[in-house]
Order: C-alpha cells, then sequence, then structure tokens
C-alpha cells in the first residue's frame, strides 16, 4: 500500500526502531517483560500501521483474554504511569503537524491510533483491518445473544 510506503519514509521506521528499542530493554529488566511483547507488537504496527487496526483481545478471541481485570488495570496503570502519557503526547504532537496540510490527514488519524494504544496496550492486539471488522461484528452478535438470553429467563 502506497500510504504505508510514504508512512515508513517519513518516520514510521524510527518510530518502530524505537518500541523494538524499548522492547528490548523492558525484556532485559525481567520486570519488563510483561509490557516486552507489546512494546515488540507496537513497533510493527509503526513500521505500517495502514489496513491494520487495534482490536481489545476480548473481541477478538471471544471470550476472556489472560490479562484482563484487575490484572489488566494494574499493568495498563504502570505502563501509563511509566510509559505511556509521554509516547500518547508524542503521537498527539505528531498528529496535529500532521493535520495541519490535508494529505497529512491519513498520517494524523494513525499517529492518533497509536497514541491510544501507548496509553494502555495490554489486552489488545493488531490484526489487518478487515479481521478487526468481522472480530467485532461476531463479538457483537455474541453479546447481543447473551443480552437476549438474559432478558428472557428474567421475564
Amino acid at each position: 500500500m502506497a500510504l504505508n510506503f510514504v508512512w515508513f519514509i517519513l518516520g514510521g521506521w524510527v518510530m518502530g526502531l524505537a518500541w523494538w528499542l524499548g522492547a528490548v530493554l523492558l525484556a532485559l529488566t525481567i520486570v519488563g517483560m510483561p509490557w516486552a511483547e507489546g512494546a515488540w507488537r507496537i513497533g510493527c504496527f509503526s513500521f505500517f500501521p495502514f489496513g491494520r487496526a487495534v482490536i481489545d483481545k476480548r473481541e477478538l478471541e471471544g471470550r476472556e483474554a489472560l490479562a484482563t481485570g484487575a490484572w489488566r488495570f494494574a499493568l495498563n496503570a504502570i505502563w501509563f504511569l511509566l510509559a505511556g502519557w509521554y509516547l500518547a503526547i508524542g503521537h498527539i504532537i505528531a498528529a496535529v503537524l500532521f493535520a495541519i496540510t490535508i494529505i497529512g490527514l491519513p498520517f494524523a488519524v494513525q499517529h492518533l491510533k497509536l497514541a491510544g494504544l501507548s496509553l494502555a496496550p495490554v489486552g489488545k492486539e493488531v490484526v489487518s483491518s478487515a479481521l478487526a471488522q468481522e472480530a467485532r461484528r461476531t463479538y457483537a452478535h455474541g453479546t447481543l445473544a447473551a443480552l437476549r438470553g438474559k432478558q428472557e429467563t428474567g421475564r
């Protein structure tokens, strides 16, 4: 895709390498292992974000992921305090700069996706846009069916 090529040239490669460096440093600390895999995935996403989407693992797998509830909240809170907020600010600044021009709007949108992912990456997965759309539709149908089942049994 042409947008991915332009994105890569305009700084996507720098962002991806920076995320990968962070992932390696997190993995070396042992304590940072829960976040290292997420940082690696975000690095891959940073190289070529067009045609891909961020989705909650719960929607993708149709069940609760390993890191859910209080555990997921705690991991994301620690991430937010130590790294997430300033990474998100960097992506938001880049989004504003790209949004100044009409040509840069698609790049601004990708930076906003990365900003959201930077805030709380635990429990998220990066997949193709088509797979994300289908997983969300399937998850929504399952949730709706469960809600209808509860209403019918509650009457």
